[in-house]
């Protein structure tokens, strides 16, 4: 009985490595796209995920609440200073095309009661960003579909024009579908194929030399230290990686893009915001060639 004691009281041997191995940057790379797999994660994840509580909504993994007493913080700085927010998650829709297609057709889906339309001058010229209400194709005012705020690429000389359409990640499949009804995009323009180095497993091969015990630790790479870091997967929370992302209309030559992820989105609250992005941004030098 004794000796049956001692042997159920022995230490099981370790399933992970050393904390230095494992915050190697290969190893990190490949355990943080492994948990971005059913929610992914903003850019500036890592620094809310240590100050505040995380919370898993519409495909991302967002900050909910910081875990500090932050609140007279934030007051403070939206009032006297200026705050930061990462608007990252909210979905970006591009659309290509002849500028008047393209007014003719967001014309149905949008009223002149509401406020703004798509034709506004100061919107037009892409020197403000624009917010209004869209609803289904004829249908105003019923079927509303949500709002979104939008911003022209400002002309550059040529009939076709550029514009962007931001909305919650939890309109964006419907209006979505409204815009390829209303342009008739059907066929897809861009499919994504991901290299061999982003599949999964790679990466499970990768988590299990991480996992891995009893055995010597090495890389399967040859390469060693200098082994290139597993890619960041493609795609977001309301977007699958491998399905199309752009479609285009063969009657109308509208094209619809899906930006999501791909354009980043800050807000800066208060008074020094201007400031702050003066100092932070700085002018580039015209090259002409």
């Amino acid at each position: 009985k004794q000796a049956e004691k001692a042997v159920h009281q022995k230490k099981e041997q370790s399933k992970t490595k050393c904390r230095k191995a494992r915050r190697r940057h290969i190893n990190l790379v490949a355990e943080f796209n492994r948990r971005q797999r059913k929610n992914i994660w903003l850019e500036t994840h890592i620094w809310h995920a240590k100050r505040f509580h995380m919370v898993k909504k519409w495909g991302y993994c967002l900050g909910d609440s910081p875990t500090e007493k932050s609140y007279r913080a934030c007051y403070r700085a939206m009032t006297k200073h200026c705050l930061l927010q990462d608007l990252s998650y909210y979905c970006c829709l591009e659309l290509t095309g002849r500028e008047n297609e393209l007014l003719k057709q967001l014309a149905r889906i949008c009223s002149i009661d509401t406020g703004l339309t798509f034709k506004e001058s100061c919107c037009l010229s892409g020197r403000f960003e624009g917010s209004l209400n869209l609803y289904r194709a004829d249908r105003y005012p019923e079927d509303v579909l949500g709002p979104v705020t939008f911003i022209w690429k400002p002309k550059d000389g040529s009939e076709n024009r550029q514009l962007w359409i931001w909305m919650h990640p939890a309109l964006k499949q419907s209006i979505l579908k409204e815009l390829k009804a209303i342009f008739q995009c059907s066929e897809p323009e861009e499919i994504y194929i991901p290299e061999p180095i982003t599949t999964s497993i790679q990466e499970e091969k990768q988590v299990d030399v991480v996992l891995s015990l009893g055995k010597k630790r090495k890389k399967e790479d040859k390469e060693g230290e200098k082994a290139v870091p597993v890619k960041k997967i493609i795609g977001d929370g309301t977007r699958d990686p491998f399905q199309s992302y752009s479609w285009i209309s063969q009657t109308t030559g509208i094209v619809i893009s899906d930006r999501t992820m791909e354009i980043l989105r800050y807000r800066l609250i208060g008074p020094l915001s201007h400031s702050v992005l003066t100092e932070t941004l700085k002018a580039a030098s015209l090259q002409t060639v």
